[in-house]
């Protein structure tokens, strides 16, 4: 039997949260897990993030989209004036979660965090971090529209592909998932006090747990 195939939304450094819903998920080998970046920023345990991120490749087939915020810091890595940007919004607390420096960052999550995708589709969906344009083809598209635009400022008709597209980065700050039948949004403001999201994207199962890592439910909607 295929595997099921899952989508996580922003993680924002909530481990609790994740290795939480990870356990209530428990993916298996034959499984895709895609993460739809921003898991580093804003909440205390980046670090941990991402050593639970790298353990997950061992556990199933992990996909991993690059979001803003791992842009932001890998960019502050590089350049003092981006890293000013990264650590105004959110950044303070990834530092911190390596002991207040750069250079403690270990190699493994610098390579981890510059492995990931602009995008990724499959034969029925498309993941993005944050929006597209819908007559463009995901390896066209601008890294603004992918990895910045929010759904507040531009809620996209439906793709040119006919496929669902799978987003996060646009928080949804009453929790609940927004599924508009051609897009889904799974940021669901874990860091804010809201709910980390999983979404088996083809049954519709929804696994949310909070920052303390209270699990809301396994639930079929």
């Amino acid at each position: 039997m295929a595997g099921r195939t899952i989508a996580i939304g922003d993680i924002h450094g909530c481990f609790r949260a994740f290795s939480s819903l990870l356990d209530a998920v428990a993916p298996e080998a034959d499984d895709q897990v895609i993460v739809l970046g921003d898991y580093v920023d804003r909440g205390p345990e980046s670090r941990e993030v991402v050593d639970r991120l790298l353990d997950l490749q061992r556990q199933c087939r992990l996909v991993v989209l690059t979001g803003n915020h791992e842009l932001m810091l890998l960019r502050g890595l590089e350049d003092k004036h981006e890293r000013r940007f990264w650590l105004n919004f959110g950044g303070g607390p990834t530092l911190d979660s390596y002991g207040g420096r750069l250079e403690n960052i270990p190699a493994k999550h610098l390579a981890f965090l510059r492995s990931g995708r602009d995008f990724y589709e499959t034969d029925t969906h498309l993941f993005v971090h944050a929006n597209y344009q819908p007559d463009t083809p995901l390896d066209q598209q601008s890294e603004t529209v992918l990895m910045w635009t929010h759904l507040h400022l531009r809620v996209p008709p439906p793709h040119a592909s006919g496929k669902t597209v799978i987003v996060g980065h646009t928080p949804q700050v009453d929790g609940e998932v927004l599924d508009l039948g051609h897009l889904i949004c799974i940021d669901t403001f874990c860091c804010g006090g809201g709910w980390l999201t999983a979404l088996e994207v083809h049954t519709r199962e929804i696994w949310q747990t909070d920052r303390d890592g209270r699990l809301r439910g396994g639930r079929s909607e």
